[in-house]
């Protein structure tokens, strides 16, 4: 990525590391609990079905979609420190591959997967990429336990789409919501403080403890990864964001063939201006800097926004024309680390190119 995200409001956004059922430290059960009248307390271990209603007559009901996919879905358990994590995963490969989100397993251990018959297993970490929120843990496990969900193509998911969110809230393994596509290419922030931009917005029920789980369409196919929740309170107020089913497969195919990925890295931070993007940090030591790239100095007020002066604004890299801070990453993130790219900026005035060779995101 080339730009580092300000801060968002901490009220408002329950960051991916918060979204897992029990962060590290945390001495709590995973198992959800309630207390009766009587001060007994009866533990909930339950499958759950929410929103069962049949999707568009193109689609499989949600009875259908839930007998498909649930048997490929597991609860992970992730030790650590003084505490455990509690998420979700699913069934990558016959090979005993499983997808969740690196914050379920940042810092473990230990990992152990649960599958929805009660089987559990040990699991193995195979690699992470905290610029996606992705994971993949591998398990020994008989093939009778290895059911692959298919990847469907997330370019093709349009707002208003029925989609169906499977995994285990607050421990409750093989539970079912549903809900919609509510919005496309949102941005999210990552566990390392980068910008996640083109993630999925639901409105189906998501909770602590669905963190890594499937968002499904109405065929049963992985349209993304469900990662975090937008909420004042903590609980799910119809907010949620997936990670895009086409991001998945390219991170995981990664982790699998090398155990890490490597991002194009070019090291400002960025605004949009009428021409193009203003740089307004050159970060110490990144291509950028080396390349001689120059952040804002300055800045004017302009129809109540302050629009900064005195630094190169960015009008096209690699032959392309920049638009937006989005588009810029974009361009950065289709790139491979070592890459020298030419970038056009306006600088005093003048257009000037500069070459830059990219390098990898820290």
């Amino acid at each position: 990525m080339t730009d580092r995200p300000n801060d968002r409001p901490k009220t408002a956004l329950r960051v991916a590391a918060l979204f897992a059922a029990l962060a590290f430290g945390i001495g709590l059960g995973a198992a959800a609990f309630a207390m009766l009248e009587d001060g007994t307390t009866t533990v909930v271990r339950q499958v759950t079905v929410e929103g069962s209603e049949p999707v568009a007559q193109s689609g499989l009901a949600a009875t259908e979609i839930y007998d498909r996919a649930v048997n490929a879905v597991v609860e992970i358990s992730a030790g650590g420190g003084a505490g455990r994590a509690q998420g979700s995963g699913f069934v990558f490969d016959e090979r005993g591959h499983i997808v969740t989100n690196q914050h379920v397993v940042a810092g473990a251990t230990t990992i152990s997967v649960r599958f929805a018959n009660g089987v559990e297993r040990d699991a193995e970490l195979v690699g992470t990429d905290a610029s996606t929120d992705l994971a993949v843990i591998r398990v020994d496990a008989p093939a009778s336990l290895l059911k692959p969900l298919r990847l469907a193509d997330s370019s093709a998911v349009d707002v208003g789409d029925t989609v169906f969110a499977l995994g285990s809230p607050f421990g409750l393994e093989g539970t079912l919501t549903s809900g919609i596509v509510s919005a496309l290419q949102r941005e999210i922030t990552a566990p390392n403080n980068f910008t996640i931009r083109d993630t999925i917005q639901t409105d189906a029920p998501i909770n602590h403890g669905n963190s890594g789980g499937p968002l499904l369409d109405d065929r049963g196919s992985v349209i993304g990864v469900n990662a975090q929740i937008e909420s004042e309170s903590g609980g799910s107020d119809g907010v949620g964001f997936a990670i895009p089913s086409n991001t998945v497969r390219s991170i995981v195919r990664q982790l699998i063939a090398t155990g890490e990925v490597r991002h194009a890295y070019l090291g400002v931070r960025m605004v949009q201006v009428e021409d193009g993007v203003a740089i307004t940090e050159v970060v110490s030591g990144s291509p950028a800097a080396r390349a001689g790239l120059r952040s804002a100095t300055g800045s004017r007020l302009q129809d109540a926004q302050e629009i900064p002066t005195g630094g190169d604004i960015v009008v096209e890299f690699a032959g392309q024309a920049v638009t937006s801070p989005t588009a810029l990453q974009s361009a950065v993130d289709a790139k491979q680390p070592g890459e020298t790219v030419s970038i056009t900026v306006l600088r005093d005035g003048s257009r000037r190119t500069v070459d830059v060779t990219l390098g990898v995101r820290p």
